[in-house]
C-alpha cells in the first residue's frame, strides 16, 4: 500500500509538473506573440509617420520648387524689362546727345556774309551827279553792286521766354560794306582835276560809290535742336553811312531792316546759310534815298 501511495504521489507530481511546464510554455508563447505584434504595430506606426513626413517634405519641396520657378520667371521678366529700359535709354541718349550738341553749338554764332546788293534809287552826291553845281561830268553809279560783312548772333532765349517751345530769340549785331561802282566819273566842280571852277579842263576823276551799314536787330530762329533752322528778322534798326556825301555833305541816314534766312549745321561748330534783307529809309535824306536790299550767303562759327 505504501508503494502504491508513493506511485500516486509521483504521478501527481509528474502531471502537475507537465501542466506547469505546458502552462509556462503557453504563456511564454502567448507573451512572445503579443510582444511581436506590438513591435510590428509600432513599426507600422513609425513607417506611417515616416511616410507622412516624406509626403509633407515632398509637398513642401514642390511648393519651394514652384516658388523658385516663380522667382526665376519674375527675375527673368525683370531682367528683360531692365534690358528694354536700358536699350530705350541708350537709344534716347543717342538721339538726344546730337540734339544737345547742336543746341550748344548754335547757342551763339559769329558769321561772315557776302553777296549781291541793289539800290532802289540812283545815287547823287557832292563829287558825282550834283544838281547844285551841274558842271562837267554828271555820272551816276549803277544800282547793282556787291557787299561783304560780318555779324554776331547772341542767344537770349531758347523758347521765347516760355511762350514758344523750340523757338530761339537772338540779338544780332551786324555790319556790312556795299559798293556800287569804283569808276564813276566825278563832276566838274569837285571831282575834276583841277576843278572846272578854277578854269580846269574836263578831267573827271574816278569816284567810288559805297555805303557802310550797321544794324542791331532781334532774330527769331525756329526748330531749336535741328540742323536746319529758318529765321526771320521782324524789324531792326539800321544806320547807313554814304560815300560820297550828299550834296549838302550829309553822310548818315537811319532806317529799318527786315530779313529772313536759314542756317544749316554742316559739321561740328560750322554752319552755312543764305539770307535776304531789305533796308528801308524814310524817304530821301538831303536828296538821297538809301533804301535797298541784299541777298547772299554766309559762313557761321558757333560757340
Amino acid at each position: 500500500m505504501k508503494n502504491i501511495s508513493n506511485r500516486g504521489e509521483l504521478l501527481f507530481c509528474i502531471a502537475a509538473g507537465s501542466f506547469f511546464i505546458s502552462t509556462t510554455m503557453a504563456s511564454s508563447h502567448a507573451l512572445a506573440h503579443d510582444t511581436a505584434a506590438q513591435r510590428i504595430k509600432l513599426l507600422e506606426e513609425k513607417l506611417q509617420a515616416i511616410q507622412m513626413e516624406l509626403e509633407r517634405v515632398k509637398s513642401e519641396s514642390s511648393r519651394a520648387v514652384q516658388k523658385v520657378n516663380t522667382i526665376e520667371q519674375t527675375t527673368n521678366q525683370t531682367v528683360q524689362k531692365v534690358n528694354t529700359i536700358q536699350q530705350t535709354s541708350t537709344a534716347l541718349e543717342n538721339r538726344i546727345a546730337p540734339l544737345e550738341s547742336i543746341e550748344q553749338k548754335s547757342h551763339h554764332m559769329l558769321f561772315f556774309r557776302g553777296g549781291f546788293t541793289h539800290m532802289m534809287n540812283h545815287r547823287n552826291g557832292v563829287t558825282i551827279q550834283n544838281q547844285v553845281l551841274p558842271i562837267g561830268a554828271q555820272d551816276q553809279a549803277d544800282k547793282n553792286g556787291w557787299y561783304v560783312g560780318a555779324g554776331l548772333d547772341w542767344n537770349l532765349t531758347r523758347d521765347v521766354w516760355g511762350f514758344m517751345p523750340k523757338t530761339s530769340v537772338f540779338a544780332e549785331l551786324m555790319f556790312e560794306y556795299k559798293q556800287f561802282g569804283a569808276h564813276v566819273l566825278g563832276n566838274g566842280a569837285v571831282g575834276n582835276v583841277p576843278s572846272m571852277l578854277a578854269g580846269g579842263a574836263l578831267n573827271p576823276i574816278d569816284v567810288t560809290v559805297s555805303q557802310f551799314t550797321l544794324t542791331a536787330s532781334p532774330k527769331i530762329k525756329f526748330f531749336e535742336g535741328s540742323k536746319l533752322r529758318p529765321w526771320i528778322i521782324p524789324a531792326g534798326l539800321g544806320i547807313h553811312v554814304m560815300s560820297p556825301p550828299s550834296e549838302s555833305i550829309t553822310v548818315l541816314a537811319p532806317g529799318v531792316q527786315f530779313g529772313a534766312g536759314v542756317d544749316y549745321n554742316i559739321w561740328k561748330n560750322f554752319f552755312v546759310g543764305i539770307d535776304g534783307r531789305y533796308h528801308l529809309t524814310a524817304g530821301k535824306t538831303d536828296g538821297v534815298n538809301l533804301s535797298g536790299m541784299t541777298a547772299g550767303g554766309y559762313l557761321g562759327i558757333g560757340f
